[in-house]
């Protein structure tokens, strides 16, 4: 009895672990695109409509699809390091899930008080100057972070997936 119960939270802290491990990479992919393809093609434009999309993409973004990979990918990582700390792995779970705790931090610290203050009425270029150079700038930090949390993350799974298989067959 005791084996099918460990057996069964093992199959369910690997679920989350992988769970965790694509949230994270959902949110590094997001935040990728901004750094390679959203943000430059912004930079080409003037400051009029640099203004206007980049606030209506921060009122878009806010829904409950972008939401559940951005705060899933917390819970699930610090939930996945919690159940790794007695497994093989369990440093690479945690530094995934440490990596994602300062990425989140960054965006909550970083990224959305710049998103607060281009929401307020302004002239357009000034509003421009004092966003777009910090907000790319966290938005890259933001994105290695994320980045690193999902090889992290991975990594875990990885070493996780080699010791229950090597155990297995002792």
């Amino acid at each position: 009895m005791a084996d099918n119960d460990r057996e069964r939270r093992s199959r369910t802290a690997g679920g989350v672990l992988v769970a965790a491990t694509v949230a994270a990479g959902l949110m590094a992919g997001t935040f990728y695109v901004f750094a390679c393809a959203v943000m430059p093609a912004l930079a080409r434009s003037d400051d009029r409509v640099y203004v206007a999309v980049m606030r209506d993409v921060n009122e878009v973004i806010e829904n409950p699809v972008f939401l559940l990979g951005f705060m899933g990918a917390l819970v699930l990582a610090g939930l996945a390091g919690w159940q790794s700390r007695r497994v093989p792995g369990r440093w690479w779970v945690l530094a995934g899930a440490t990596a994602y705790a300062l990425a989140f931090l960054v965006t909550v610290a970083g990224n959305v008080p710049l998103n607060d203050a281009l929401a307020r009425p302004g002239d357009p270029a000034a509003l421009r100057e004092r966003f777009e150079d910090p907000w790319v700038a966290w938005n890259t930090v933001r994105a290695v972070l994320s980045t690193v949390a999902t090889g992290c993350l991975a990594a875990g799974l990885l070493v996780r997936g080699r010791g229950r298989h090597g155990s297995a067959n002792r």
